[in-house]
């Protein structure tokens, strides 16, 4: 009984003294948002980067969706959970380790632009991989750990809008200083303030569950094994899994050849696309992370299943949206559909992860969500900027696929029409995620009384 009245009674206090404790909250928050968009900053900068990194070494548009997915996710994914479970341990401050990570990937982003060649530009970008495996268990089992269960899809919500926040800044600036002087300085001026944000983190972020109000809980120690077998039988936990995979993988495709397109189809330069995507998907995305999370908890309140339909009709909206957007001759519709696009795109991030800590077990947050991103990075990560790479040569030089013949576009039709088809997957997410909702009501049941009997 005393684990559930910590939870639902409101945020713990995370720092001594007499600071009041919302204050405390704010500026963790503040810390770990940008922490989050510095995580996804330096994961997509490639994204606005391919067009003069490809003309620069001479490499398809397949090898750049290697460079912008495979080579980043395969250590990204796989790393997560041994990190995960280093990170749910109760002695570890997740600050301080989440601070060691963020000084690795942001070094390692600062290097690619010393790469001379490609392979060496594939090898820095594995350990940027390395590094950020850490930012997501990490920063939502804080919070997760900060917040009340009834506010946490907001929370999450303000987290996640840290996602679009880093792409945003990620096309503008990125997008700038490589029309102007090139990028491999813009790998450099977006590598090294992470270091001054790790620093902060190491020295001024507590971790919440080291103060004394959480300590009053004795949190179960779960290995992997027992992580995955409590977690096995929660049907919604898996389903919401699925669904966010296949949101990812049509968002990294998306998002690794979007830019290429406004430069190939419209004849944008790199720096006009950077501040037009930045300017209008990157604020869209903000707006749709955080409504996505707090319509959430609006309507979760009265019927749980909000928590996997919001996500359901968001992506379906977006899915029907994007290839307009990729057929209209029109540069301001293509735009404003982008935008809109993006900004329903980003709903699923608060409810998903809310969902997740939500039937996570106790001593295990995570490892849950580290399960989750191996799941979302294998399927969206590794193969989405991939497939719509080939998917683009194939349309640019023709060929056959799966018996069908493919006329031979050019790379600008090409990419077009790779980005239009790619989209349908996202019909398979709603999918997902309407079934989830038709089981979640059941779990949440289910997991609250399994805690009951813990406590």
């Amino acid at each position: 009984m005393l684990a559930k009245k910590v939870e639902d009674t409101g945020p713990v206090t995370v720092q001594s003294g007499s600071e009041p404790a919302g204050k405390a909250v704010g500026y963790t928050m503040t810390i770990l948002f940008v922490i989050y968009a510095l995580n996804m900053l330096d994961r997509q900068i490639v994204n606005i980067l391919a067009e003069p990194i490809k003309r620069d070494l001479g490499i398809s548009d397949a090898e750049i969706g290697i460079l912008t997915g495979l080579a980043f996710a395969v250590f990204y994914t796989f790393l997560g959970i041994p990190i995960a479970r280093i990170t749910d341990r109760h002695e570890v401050n997740r600050s301080r380790l989440l601070a060691v990570c963020l000084t690795l990937w942001s070094g390692m982003t600062a290097l690619c632009g010393l790469a001379a060649n490609y392979w060496q530009l594939l090898f820095l970008r594995v350990f940027v991989g390395v590094g950020e495996a850490s930012c997501v268990p990490a920063s939502q089992a804080i919070v997760a750990d900060l917040v009340p269960v009834h506010q946490r899809a907001t929370y999450m919500g303000i987290l996640s809008a840290g996602i679009p926040v880093g792409r945003l800044v990620g096309l503008i600036v990125g997008g700038v200083i490589a029309h102007v002087y090139g990028w491999r300085a813009a790998f450099v001026v977006v590598g090294l303030p992470g270091l001054l944000v790790a620093a902060l983190a190491w020295w001024t972020v507590p971790d919440p569950r080291r103060s004394k109000a959480h300590n009053i809980v004795e949190e179960a120690k779960l290995t992997v094994g027992q992580a995955f077998s409590a977690l096995r039988p929660i049907r919604t936990y898996w389903l919401a899994n699925l669904g966010a995979a296949f949101v990812s993988f049509i968002a990294y495709g998306q998002a690794a050849f979007v830019s290429s397109f406004l430069i190939r189809v419209h004849h944008l330069n790199v720096g006009q696309t950077g501040i037009l995507l930045g300017l209008t998907s990157g604020v869209a995305g903000v707006i749709g992370s955080y409504a996505g999370g707090r319509i959430a908890d609006h309507r979760g309140a009265a019927n749980v299943a909000s928590y996997m339909l919001v996500p359901a009709i968001a992506t379906l909206l977006a899915s029907a949206i994007f290839p307009f957007a990729m057929l209209s001759p029109s540069l301001t519709v293509a735009v404003a559909l982008l935008a809109i696009s993006a900004g329903l795109s980003s709903m699923w991030l608060g409810p998903t992860f809310a969902t997740l800590q939500l039937l996570a077990p106790r001593g295990a947050r995570a490892t849950a969500v580290a399960i989750h991103m191996l799941i979302v990075n294998a399927i969206g990560l590794g193969f989405g900027p991939m497939l719509f790479g080939s998917l683009s040569d194939l349309f640019n030089k023709g060929g056959s696929l799966a018996g069908v013949a493919i006329a031979a576009s050019g790379p600008a039709e090409g990419l077009r029409y790779a980005l239009a088809w790619g989209s349908a997957v996202g019909l398979i997410s709603v999918a997902f995620f309407l079934t989830a909702s038709r089981m979640i009501k059941r779990d949440v049941a289910t997991m609250s009384q399994s805690l009951f009997q813990q406590s």
